[in-house]
């Protein structure tokens, strides 16, 4: 345990929220069967309403292969919910004049300057200049190489480009150079384009991204547990997935995070614990202030949790049907037609280890599932938001 403390979010009964009781202890019962069943080491949940929590709770193994309990405290490699918070970082550069969403890429980091397009012809110009708001909401004209096996993707895959042995500069120079898949502003595709926005945190800010992060926002914010390195003191809250896939899939190799790695990835590097993530939520659903410290204005994080996709087709089927994007979050933009309950205005997002959150603006409502379940993620995810909706009354 590390001797800093956190600032404590209010506490509630689910009742004073509008939680039924033994609906909200249902979806313990629930994560419950399913560490029973054998397909989930153990979770931690928290769903907070009208700011004060009203679970936060902790079911089945932390590490399978100690049998240590897991802890409310367990630290998790949360994977891609660290692009919400590097998309506040970005954020908060635009709030202090340091870059407009509207500058090209190029303009700050000089390698993306000169890009060209694959497409079936050949090598063409970009019709347009990717943008700072191309990055944030991934229009930018990139991809991720275990997305699908087309000739950029397979290039990604040749340099290695998910390596972390490369430093944040190295590596934006080694995906510059790669051509894009899509032209810059045509298609939303999940991609690399937030571990580009980590880099340009460090060019803007002169800092590293693990320094500017630490000082700007997880200090501020009380996020004590949240950074690219877990500490020794805390290797023994360490949450680990199964040795081998229950399901009988290939076992991920998750992130070492024992060891600082040359590259702070801002897409999917950061290590946090559901109570972190739940300031960190907790300060977007005040709308940019937590405990009197404010990191963004009210209108920013309005702006940021909009759809910002508008008629912009999506590549794949990573972005659910009655869902855009905005800048670092999906945002839900139809009362039905998506396969999980939602209030129109949701954002979301989640890690490729099984972690995910949501913020419903209309009922005042965050949640947070942390797991190490990395093939199971698809499973859990609809799961959670089924069972908290349920839990409303």
């Amino acid at each position: 345990m590390t001797t800093t403390t956190h600032t404590p979010l209010p506490q509630a009964q689910p009742a004073d929220v509008g939680l039924c009781p033994d609906r909200t202890q249902r979806l313990m019962d629930v994560l419950r069967r399913e560490v029973a069943s054998g397909r989930l080491p153990g979770a931690v949940a928290l769903i907070a309403r009208h700011g004060r929590v009203a679970l936060f709770d902790s079911v089945g193994v932390q590490d399978p292969a100690s049998g240590a309990a897991m802890r409310p405290d367990s630290i998790f490699r949360i994977y891609s919910m660290t692009k919400p918070v590097v998309s506040v970082a970005v954020m908060m550069l635009m709030e202090r004049g340091q870059l407009l969403l509207s500058d090209p890429v190029g303009q700050h980091l000089p390698e993306f300057a000169h890009q060209q397009v694959h497409t079936a012809s050949g090598l063409l110009p970009p019709t347009q200049p990717a943008t700072v708001q191309d990055l944030l909401r991934h229009t930018a004209g990139l991809t991720y190489e275990f997305l699908g096996d087309s000739p950029v993707q397979r290039q990604y895959g040749e340099v290695k480009i998910a390596s972390r042995d490369r430093s944040n500069a190295e590596f934006s120079r080694t995906l510059a150079a790669i051509p894009l898949q899509f032209q810059p502003g045509s298609t939303w595709a999940y991609s690399r384009a937030t571990d580009v926005l980590g880099r340009l945190v460090e060019v803007i800010s002169g800092q590293t991204l693990g320094q500017f992060l630490q000082q700007e926002i997880f200090a501020p914010l009380g996020m004590v547990d949240t950074g690219f390195v877990v500490p020794p003191a805390d290797y023994h809250r360490l949450a680990e997935p199964f040795a081998h896939d229950p399901d009988g899939g290939v076992p991920m190799k998750v992130l070492d995070p024992k060891h600082p790695a040359a590259m702070e990835a801002g897409g999917g590097g950061l290590m946090s614990t559901t109570l972190d993530y739940a300031h960190f939520l907790q300060f977007l659903r005040n709308k940019g202030e937590l405990n009197g410290v404010r990191l963004l204005g009210p209108h920013t994080v309005d702006f940021m949790t909009a759809d910002h996709l508008g008629n912009i087709p999506s590549d794949g089927t990573l972005l659910p049907s009655g869902h855009g994007f905005g800048l670092g979050f999906a945002v839900r933009t139809a009362h039905g037609i998506s396969p999980v309950p939602g209030s129109v205005g949701l954002y979301y997002w989640g890690g490729i280890a099984g972690t995910t959150f949501f913020v419903d603006p209309a009922l005042d409502l965050y949640a947070v599932l942390m797991i190490q379940a990395p093939n199971q993620r698809d499973y859990y995810r609809p799961l959670f938001r089924d069972l908290v909706y349920a839990a409303l009354v």
